[in-house]
């Protein structure tokens, strides 16, 4: 067979790919004007295709003989399949034909393992070396690189940063519609076969899949895939010429496209007659040039019908032209960017920020400001001196609860020069909208902690708002924050980088106020708008007096008197589902989730029981499994409860419920919101997505039900994601010309984070734990990275972290390594187990440093490769800054 033939040479160091190539199709010559009906190519007419090439007698081959150790191109590349552990750059051959095409950031098709299986990849760079025994280059998959230089550049630093491979680190920089897979496809060889060399079992599946339909075949060999057996039957006939083998690539989403039509160039010369209908289509495309089915048929007034008549007669030509499908966003007319006025507050806070962005060099700066003081029109005013100077700018949110207001209000002032990225959009818009970016149509960039790597050129201007929230913080491979890819791109476009807040990150404020970012405050609400009128609810003294335990009397009789003025209503609590939990009636057990070491959620609008860890679920009508009993008791609550209870007590109110089970659906953010602003609903009840950057003028009251779970979590930010999120949901009332108040329901009334929180006293909330967190040793003293082992077998996953840290030692003392560093653990994970999957962990108290991370990247690959040899599925990584979980 052709493919296994010249494959032995280049294995041999015979000759390089390009001979190899050539030597095989003169094989293929000489074996069809020698042996017609003979398939496999024989050694002997190898040697005497090599010999014809040698002689000289197909001299548009000679040029490409070259020796082993001649200087040839070799691209190196990342590729996909590869683990972390044995992640690295791949040395491979680029073929002459494919030479021009191989350039830095293009992806390419390589075999890649011992099975040379098709895997795509992406070119790091591209040298002259000395020829090696290199696979080749098989395809290019794209005319040009999805990225450009920095944005590659990018991509390596990720993949150092936050010690991940560098094709995870690719695959977050580009949108997943543009991601493709690599399908196997075989088919029998049209020539005739020689048999007699098969064994008895593949003569008779040769036999059985000759006289199959194409769907039947196909499934017997995807059957056949499924055993190792299997599979070696598959290589064998491949490799005897019986089967052809073909690597199909499929992207995930291909590109929109519509039909245009135009005047021929020659259907005048035609005579062709034309009716009256067929005039007015003829005269609109004279002047239109080209245009769709439907735009000829709204502007000339005629039927789909006429147009296909004018296809037929010559007069009209059809052509397919890509279409970028579009964003829907709500927009206001009325806003003009002529109308927007900054206080003298703002004014002060603008002109130094102008300053920093027009100096040229890489800035950061945070703007410190209390809710409702007016910092997106500062933001708006930056943007605007940002286009006006000719650069692009990206704005970051922390919500996607919050796009669809900022979306409209950018829109309507800055029009279609807006960009839009994140995951509630389709995967072909993020695709369309991430070329719209990379070709310059669009300027700005807005969405949430992904759009960090919007493919601009020329950045000016990148801004966070609500720096300080964790959800800028990636919780899976790439584990990166926000924050950190801006800083760098900011030093890449020598731009400015502005953080901003009424609650910003410690670390931040603190970096401010030492001096490495620059400061900027807002004290006052825009427009003289006063806080909100804030009341602590003890819900002890509630529960004593007879209360429901949901909805205090104090919060009820609130919530009366702000319906009755026709205002509405904000309520935020931070858990979904109906109740927390359920309890059997007979013998107490709480149903757990089988995958997760963590209790079922009880959702009633389904009645079901869901995990929302893992996605796991069940009836809630499944009896107890350790006693059988039927009967249960609900035990806590949820916002489907709340919303119970609220229907119960206001049944005239219209309440619109907020939560990761009814915003699901793709525009169900935008809808919901612009409803509750257009006044359909009077009460929002939600989780902490609706806690911050919401504008609603007639929300006059909030209310807290309940927040001491959060006070009391596990982790050292607690306090500062309690504070933050009592300040930002209470700042949500008020906002219009109208006395805004706010209740807080709680059983630690005394609290210093509720006390400070309800003032949103920022500032004597950071001297308290900024003391705190320098005696305990908490960023920003030090970083803290927690290193995670899991697997499906507890002891491994407990082993695995033990070997880490073990190894960890070892490799500072023996390299002798004077790195800041504190070593606790390991222990198993606040939640033991996730997706069938138990978790062990190791914290480290270090200084996050190139050096660092390459010690720990080392010794995460070492123990990789230590387990991967015993062939034990345990998964190691670590996450620098994150969540202890």
């Amino acid at each position: 067979m052709l493919r296994p033939a010249a494959t032995q040479l280049l294995k041999n160091g015979e000759s390089t790919y390009s001979l190899v190539i050539a030597v095989a199709k003169r094989a293929r010559e000489i074996t069809d004007e020698a042996y017609a009906n003979k398939e496999r190519l024989d050694e002997k007419t190898v040697k005497m295709a090599v010999e014809q090439l040698s002689n000289g007698e197909y001299k548009i081959i000679k040029a490409s003989k070259v020796s082993v150790g001649a200087v040839v191109t070799v691209a190196k590349v990342a590729v996909s399949d590869a683990l972390y552990g044995f992640d690295k750059q791949y040395s491979y051959l680029v073929p002459e034909e494919l030479g021009d095409k191989v350039v830095p950031g293009i992806r390419v098709l390589v075999p890649f393992g011992k099975g040379n299986r098709k895997t795509v990849g992406f070119v790091l760079s591209v040298e002259k070396e000395d020829a090696e025994k290199l696979k080749p280059i098989d395809s290019v998959i794209e005319d040009k690189p999805l990225v450009n230089d920095e944005m590659l550049r990018l991509i390596l630093w990720l993949s150092e940063y936050t010690m991940c491979t560098m094709f995870e680190a690719y695959r977050t920089v580009v949108p997943s519609g543009f991601s493709v897979s690599v399908a196997e496809r075989y088919r029998l060889s049209n020539m005739e076969k020689e048999l007699c060399d098969l064994t008895d079992e593949e003569k008779e599946l040769y036999s059985r899949l000759s006289e199959l339909s194409e769907k039947d075949f196909s499934d017997a060999i995807d059957e056949l895939k499924l055993s190792q057996s299997g599979k070696k039957l598959i290589a064998s006939l491949v490799d005897k010429g019986i089967l052809e083998e073909e690597n199909v690539l499929k992207r995930k989403v291909g590109d929109e496209t519509v039909k245009l039509y135009s005047l021929t160039s020659e259907w005048e010369q035609d005579n062709v007659k034309l009716t009256k209908k067929q005039k007015q289509v003829v005269d609109f495309l004279e002047e239109a040039g080209s245009a769709s089915a439907k735009e000829i048929c709204y502007y000339s007034a005629v039927t789909q019908s006429i147009i296909a008549n004018l296809v037929k007669k010559g007069v009209l030509c059809e052509s397919e032209v890509e279409t970028l499908r579009s964003v829907d966003v709500s927009t206001d007319d009325t806003l003009r960017l002529e109308d927007i006025t900054l206080s003298k507050e703002q004014q002060r806070a603008y002109d130094g920020l102008v300053k920093l962005a027009d100096s040229g060099k890489p800035a950061g700066a945070l703007l410190y400001g209390v809710t409702g003081s007016g910092k997106t029109q500062v933001f708006i005013k930056l943007i605007e001196h940002t286009l006006k100077m000719g650069k692009t700018a990206i704005m970051l949110l922390p919500e996607i609860s919050l796009t669809p207001q900022m979306v409209g209000k950018f829109r309507s002032l800055f029009g279609d020069t807006v960009a839009v990225i994140h995951s509630n959009l389709s995967v072909g818009q993020r695709a369309d909208e991430f070329k719209r970016l990379r070709s310059g149509e669009a300027k700005i960039a807005i969405g949430t902690r992904s759009a960090v790597f919007a493919p601009l050129s020329d950045i000016g201007l990148i801004i966070m708002d609500e720096e300080g929230e964790h959800s800028y913080k990636s919780d899976r491979a790439p584990r990166y924050h926000a924050r950190d890819v801006a800083i760098r791109r900011s030093g890449n476009h020598n731009c400015l980088l502005l953080m901003a807040s009424a609650t910003p990150s410690l670390e931040s404020y603190y970096y401010a106020k030492t001096g490495r970012y620059s400061l900027f405050e807002l004290d006052k609400r825009y427009a003289q708008g006063g806080l909100p009128q804030v009341v602590t609810v003890d819900m002890q003294e509630e529960e004593d007096a007879g209360g429901n335990g949901i909805i205090s009397t104090s919060l009820y009789n609130a919530i009366r008197e702000t319906l009755d003025k026709k205002e509405q209503v904000i309520l935020l609590y931070n858990r979904r589902g109906f109740s927390a939990r359920l309890s059997c009636m007979e013998c107490r057990h709480i149903p757990e989730c089988p995958n997760c070491s963590i209790p079922l959620t009880y959702h009633k609008a389904n009645g079901r029981l869901m995990c929302h860890y893992c996605g796991y679920s069940a009836s809630a009508k499944t009896p107890c499994n350790s006693c059988g009993c039927e009967e249960f008791r609900t035990v806590g609550i949820g916002t489907q409860k709340v919303e119970d209870t609220l229907t119960e007590l206001f049944p005239d109110a219209k309440i619109l419920r907020m939560d990761a089970d009814t915003t699901s659906s793709r525009y169900a953010f935008e809808k919901s919101f612009k409803a509750f602003g257009n006044g359909e609903y009077d009460i929002m009840l939600g989780t902490q997505m609706i806690a911050k950057g919401l504008d609603f003028s007639k929300v006059t009251l909030v209310g807290v039900v309940s927040l001491d779970k959060a006070l009391y979590a596990g982790d050292f930010r607690s306090y500062e994601r309690t504070f933050s999120l009592i300040t930002q949901v209470v700042g949500r009332s008020g906002r219009g010309d109208k006395k805004g108040y706010a209740y807080i329901q709680t059983y630690t009334p005394e609290h210093y984070v509720l006390e400070l929180g309800s003032k949103q006293d920022y500032k004597s909330f950071y001297n308290e734990e900024i003391s705190l967190r320098k005696t305990l040793l908490y960023p920003p003293f030090c970083d803290i990275c927690v290193v995670y082992a899991q697997c499906t077998s507890e002891k491994t996953a407990r082993e695995g972290a033990e070997l880490f840290k073990t190894k960890l030692s070892e490799f500072i003392k023996k390299n002798d390594l004077k790195l800041p560093l504190r070593i606790l653990g390991p222990s198993a994970c606040t939640v033991g187990k996730i997706g069938g999957k138990y978790r062990y962990r190791v914290i480290l108290k270090c200084k996050n440093t190139q050096a660092m991370r390459n010690v720990l990247s080392q010794v995460i690959k070492l123990v990789g490769r230590e387990y991967s040899k015993e062939n034990q599925k345990l998964t190691i990584f670590a996450d620098m800054n994150g969540d202890i979980s």
